[in-house]
């Protein structure tokens, strides 16, 4: 998978089909669309090419800042995954967003033979969405570009969308999520320097920044997978304003097992496979550190009844 940043730094000559959308988490729905994509691009002799953008359309265009379910480098490499040849995180501003569908799509096919576009019912974009896929079949002849229709996704009798994973994750609904998804819900942050306090209580952790906005399960303990280059550990983590030392701002913080190096400024993925209880105040140090000893141990079981 080849990863760009503008449209335009597509290759001259190529010959592909698009899909275009936000993909945020790249769910159920997202994968089989880009499988029909590939299969359509392997009938038409193509490539499969993705369009998706940074910040989110909503940012510029209401001032908004949508909670996401991945960031751009985690969703490029779920789109390549899925099969995508190219994938154009378009850098989403208000000229951009002033292009109305058929100028976005001739600028696609600028130098290049643009042999297909993936739609669903919902799809639209161009200025004022007016990339329907009633005004794109209207199109279609002109540019010379079939169309390859997918229909949307259902689970539970209910169209898989970001926006219900999100209110899924949000509500604590890992395991709804999770049929939404296709895998466990994941954030991916930098490790950053915390206030040293679990080394004090023996339980070393990794303390997540993140880059943007990121949909977040509520305040617990969660049995934990981290991956970061390469590398994976099973683990504990804790969500939310540590209310035993006075609380302040939430945070996200993993405690592995078995590693002891050193991850500060790293990027790291943490996948929540189980919460194990809510957020709790303790009486004392001594009685909160005998519970994390607890959490770990029941977080190794739960790890180990659920292999990766």
């Amino acid at each position: 998978m080849q990863l760009l940043d503008d449209v335009d730094q597509l290759p001259p000559g190529l010959r592909f089909v698009v899909a275009v959308g936000m993909f945020d988490g790249v769910h159920r729905g997202h994968a089989a669309m880009i499988r029909s994509e590939v299969a359509a691009a392997d009938r038409l002799d193509g490539r499969a090419v993705v369009v998706t953008f940074d910040p989110h359309p909503e940012t510029v265009l209401r001032g908004s800042t949508p909670l996401l379910l991945c960031d751009p480098a985690e969703k490029a490499a779920l789109l390549g995954a899925a099969g995508a040849d190219y994938v154009v995180i378009q850098r989403f501003d208000q000229k951009f967003a002033d292009q109305p569908a058929a100028t976005f799509l001739k600028r696609l096919a600028a130098g290049r033979a643009l042999v297909g576009i993936v739609m669903t019912p919902e799809t639209a974009f161009g200025r004022d969405r007016d990339g329907t896929l009633a005004a794109v079949e209207s199109l279609a002849p002109t540019l010379g570009l079939e169309i390859i229709h997918v229909d949307q996704l259902l689970v539970g009798g209910r169209r898989v969308s970001s926006g219900r994973i999100r209110e899924a994750v949000a509500g604590g609904r890992l395991a709804e999520a999770r049929r939404l998804l296709g895998r466990n819900y994941a954030v991916t942050g930098e490790v950053v320097h915390g206030d040293g306090r679990g080394r004090d209580l023996g339980f070393p952790t990794a303390n997540l920044a993140f880059g943007g906005p990121v949909v977040l399960p509520p305040n617990g303990i969660y049995a934990v997978r981290a991956t970061w280059d390469g590398q994976s550990a099973d683990g504990v983590a804790s969500l939310g304003v540590r209310p035993t030392f006075g609380e302040g701002e939430r945070l996200l913080e993993v405690n592995l097992f078995e590693f002891g190096g050193d991850l500060y400024g790293l990027r790291l993925r943490v996948e929540f496979v189980r919460r194990q209880r809510g957020e709790r105040k303790f009486g004392s140090v001594g009685a909160l550190v005998k519970q994390m000893e607890r959490d770990a141990q029941r977080a190794r079981q739960i790890l180990t009844e659920r292999p990766a």
